[in-house]
């Protein structure tokens, strides 16, 4: 088998299970990459002599025909703001942390369905940002190019599986943490539905608007990853079935990106529309109200939880993050409650907008991944604050708690990646996992990532 039939976990889970080949090789050609695309600097911790250790466990138990599903034996690399027993959750932090006892539940629920724990990916720091270069560990490097950005704040998670160094991740998104990544990166990040996965054991920016969710090289893999954090089974997703309709909000979403973003958008749409797809304009009502609702709710959330550490530890913070953490105590009471206010709107925007559509379709990122250290990036001509472009197009859906998930979608004339998103109804990842693995067909015959490498 070639190695480009290597890169998905339901290509190599069969293997797996047959002995064609072994957890331990796995583990060890994952490790190899680690070290040696070093510059990347995905990783805050390396497990390798546990990760070893359970691999070959898992080839005791597979070998003795006890094989626990397609994620047994698979490395996968969990965010260093998530507790991993028996290592410190750093939260890519100079601020002192502690070593966490237990795993948190998402972790559990992949170690029960076999998955091996290769490391911690470094972050954003606190997931507090949206290029992963503000981080006490240095930035993480875009594997395809290391002078740009491989987004943020799960920088790290996209970055390993685009660099071969494991095969599913786990990551956060409180703006688009995991989506923005996954765009720059070339890979697949699911934000499920607000409050589907559980949080418990993951130190939160925003609880009003924190997600999990998994990260990989395709929807086929991001679907077993997410039934296991789930607590469920994993056994994959039939596509959507019949002519599926999906709305694409132009205003607001797809009126300020580049050309390659739009020729990836239009693409899609020709694609989509030739395979028999309905796919309509539409409008998402007060669109333009995302960023100061997201503010005056995320800001004085953040800054609430890290309060007392502020106190005690603010020099150990990045500036631009103790900038930010500081402009929330700012936030006046009648300015969140109104956002709580204006937040109810905008879902209701939402649900409109999805009443007659299986799914909405747009951008992930207007831009490609921006080089390290830049302050604006241009979009359409217009030169936008880096932090503001990366998130206009993902917040929204943080704030209403719609289920989306991040395609890759080819690479612009710059050989960097472009990604698109779809968003389903409130409650109904599921239906959008079959979606997007309709879309994911038209994009790329099904191959998933644009990323680099083979694990």
């Amino acid at each position: 088998m070639s190695a480009p039939d290597l890169r998905r976990i339901v290509d190599i889970a069969p293997l797996v299970r047959s002995k064609a080949i072994s957890a331990t090789k796995l583990v060890e050609n994952c490790l190899h990459e680690i070290a040696v695309q070093q510059p990347v600097n995905a990783f805050t911790t390396v497990l390798e002599a546990s990760a070893l250790e359970e691999a070959r466990e898992a080839d005791a138990q597979i070998a003795s025909g006890g094989w626990r599903g397609p994620l047994h034996g698979v490395p996968v690399a969990i965010k260093d703001l998530i507790d991993v027993a028996g290592t410190r959750t750093t939260s890519g932090s100079a601020v002192p942390s502690v070593e966490a006892r237990t795993d948190a539940p998402v972790v559990t629920r992949l170690r029960e369905a076999g998955a091996i724990v290769i490391g911690k990916t470094n972050l954003h720091e606190f997931a507090y940002g949206t290029t992963s270069e503000e981080t006490a560990f240095g930035p993480v490097r875009n594997p395809l190019d290391l002078s740009r950005s491989a987004g943020g704040s799960s920088g790290g998670s996209a970055a390993a599986l685009a660099a071969g160094m494991c095969f599913g991740a786990v990551g956060t998104d409180t703006g688009g943490s995991i989506r923005i990544p996954s765009a720059a990166c070339g890979t697949v990040g699911l934000k499920p539905t607000y409050d589907e996965l559980p949080l418990t054991g993951i130190v939160p920016l925003s609880g009003s608007f924190d997600h999990v969710g998994p990260m990989a090289r395709s929807v086929a893999d991001a679907i077993l990853l997410f039934q296991a954090m789930q607590g469920a089974e994993p056994g994959g997703l039939e596509p959507g079935v019949g002519r599926l309709t999906f709305g694409i909000p132009y205003r607001y979403f797809c009126d300020r990106v580049d050309d390659d973003v739009a020729s990836a958008l239009a693409r899609a749409r020709t694609a989509l529309t030739e395979a028999g797809h309905v796919v309509v304009d539409l409008e998402i009502a007060h669109a333009e109200w995302t960023p100061d609702v997201y503010l005056h709710v995320m800001l004085p959330e953040a800054s609430w939880y890290h309060a007392s550490l502020l106190e005690r530890h603010a020099s150990s913070y990045s500036p631009g993050v103790r900038l930010r953490l500081e402009m929330g105590r700012y936030v006046k009471a009648e300015d969140y409650v109104r956002a709580g206010h204006l937040r109810a709107v905008l879902r209701e925007s939402v649900n409109a907008a999805l009443a007659d559509v299986d799914a909405l379709l747009l951008p992930t990122l207007p831009m490609a991944a921006p080089v390290l250290g830049a302050q604006t990036v241009p979009v359409a001509g217009k030169q936008e604050p880096v932090r503001g472009a990366m998130l206009r197009l993902t917040q929204l859906f943080n704030v209403t708690g719609h289920p989306s998930i991040a395609l890759p979608a080819g690479k612009g004339g710059d050989g960097m990646p472009r990604g698109l998103q779809l968003v389903g109804r409130e409650a109904a990842t599921i239906s959008l996992l079959r979606a997007a693995l309709v879309v994911e067909r038209q994009i790329s015959g099904g191959a998933g990532s644009v990323g680099g490498g083979t694990g």
